[in-house]
């Protein structure tokens, strides 16, 4: 499940419960549709509310990084461990921008 909450040039996805190929699909739809429209600078992945990630988690952050590389960034807010972990392992960590929670990757936005 998703919420999005749109800021000025900041798009925030509050996601949750599981994200696996099912819920996965959905999310990158609607995200995609929202990112072509609105064009933000940062987009900020709120994993708060996240129970559990496959690698279909790992292809949606992976792809909404493409799509920002060259004029964005993405961030990844709150986290589990073991959804850090995933992240570690996979190697996302070296693309897009961890942090505790949504406050801190807001103050990262405005450095």
């Amino acid at each position: 499940m998703m919420k999005l909450v749109r800021g000025d040039d900041v798009l925030r996805a509050i996601l949750s419960g599981e994200l696996d190929h099912h819920s996965a699909r959905e999310i990158r739809a609607e995200l995609d549709a929202v990112l072509c429209e609105m064009m933000p600078h940062t987009l900020i992945l709120d994993f708060g509310g996240v129970t559990f990630m496959d690698s279909s988690g790992v292809g949606l952050i992976m792809g909404r990084y493409k799509k920002l590389q060259e004029n964005g960034s993405i961030s990844i807010a709150g986290a589990n461990d073991s959804i850090q972990r995933i992240i570690l392992i996979s190697g996302l960590h070296k693309l897009v921008h961890t942090c505790k929670d949504v406050s801190q990757a807001a103050k990262n936005i405005e450095k």
